[in-house]
């Protein structure tokens, strides 16, 4: 499956400004929050990931079409590793162990803005070095839009 480049990026500023808010309050419940909205990127897929949904009824009506796609598989991996450090920080702070919240809301943070700021997906690199790592095909991740099947 390939989505809209422009679809992850969106969320991932929405993320960096979420986890910003946590930063600033310390709040574990928010933090909990985030956490869920990678779950569900991460399990269900981005077409049903949160930010997703914004991004295709608000945003992408707006612009024209990419010029070309992206392999979903990175994104969804770099949601789950979101979603361990949205875990591990949430842990923190509803346990009193801030320090533990602040460091693992800290590294997400830096890794939704590289995304949001500089096109930069760590997770998606992550992703690309682990399949070349195991020895597995690696799927191309970017695609023009004419090249991709249409499923319904």
């Amino acid at each position: 499956m390939y989505v809209d480049p422009r679809g992850p990026r969106f969320g991932a500023a929405v993320t960096t400004l979420v986890l910003a808010v946590v930063l600033v309050t310390g709040s574990g419940w928010l933090l909990l929050a985030q956490g869920v909205v990678f779950a569900v990127g991460a399990v269900a897929g981005l077409r049903w990931a949160p930010y997703g949904v914004l991004y295709r009824r608000f945003v992408q009506p707006r612009l024209d079409p990419p010029e070309q796609l992206e392999a979903e598989a990175p994104p969804r991996f770099a949601q789950a590793v979101g979603l361990l450090f949205a875990a591990v920080g949430t842990v923190g702070y509803l346990t009193g162990v801030t320090p533990l919240g602040v460091v693992a809301t800290a590294f997400a943070f830096a890794a939704a803005f590289l995304n949001a700021a500089f096109d930069f997906c760590l997770g998606c690199e992550m992703h690309i070095r682990l399949v070349r790592l195991l020895g597995r095909p690696v799927t191309q991740r970017f695609v023009s839009r004419q090249s991709v099947p249409r499923t319904s």
